[in-house]
Order: C-alpha cells, then sequence, then structure tokens
C-alpha cells in the first residue's frame, strides 16, 4: 500500500483540456476512415470529418475560455448572501 505522496514528489495535474482536444482530433481522423471502410462515400466522409472539425473547435474555444474563467479569482464573498443569492438593496431594501 502506497504511503503519502513526499512534497519532493509531486505529481503534475493532467491538461485536461489537451487531452480531450487530442482524442477528438483523433476522432476526425478515424470516423472518416471507419465510414469509407463500411462503404460511405468519400464526400459523405468529408463532410462527416469537417462537421467533426468544427464541432472540435468551438468545444475547444469553450474549453479555453473556462478553464481561464475558473483561473480568475472569485467574487467578493460580501455581495453574496449565505444562501448563494446576491444582495440587491437597490431594488428590495427589506433583503
Amino acid at each position: 500500500m502506497p504511503g503519502p505522496r513526499s512534497p519532493r514528489d509531486p505529481h503534475p495535474t493532467p491538461d485536461t483540456v489537451s487531452d480531450v482536444i487530442r482524442w477528438a482530433a483523433f476522432s476526425c481522423v478515424l470516423v472518416p476512415v471507419v465510414l469509407v471502410w463500411y462503404g460511405t462515400s468519400l464526400a459523405g466522409a468529408a463532410g462527416a470529418a469537417l462537421g467533426l472539425a468544427a464541432v472540435t473547435a468551438a468545444c475547444r474555444v469553450l474549453l479555453r475560455r473556462s478553464e481561464r474563467g475558473a483561473s480568475v479569482a472569485p467574487r467578493k464573498e460580501a455581495d453574496v448572501t449565505p444562501g448563494g443569492r446576491h444582495r440587491s438593496t437597490d431594488r428590495f431594501p427589506h433583503l
């Protein structure tokens, strides 16, 4: 049974966005090959590859933006009530 990790042996966290993009790029190549193998036309396979590439590019942009947003410092705690709602004393002074 492994013991606790020493501070001299840090394991870097995996770059999950890059891993997802690599697998998506792999599927952009693999899917058209399989489609052609099973008798789909080259035009149909090329259309599928272009569609997958477009979805992959959009997902990459969204994942990177989400990753950047997660690294930004959180908002001040004074603006949020304990229930998680934002205080808005200007519209509802009784809250």
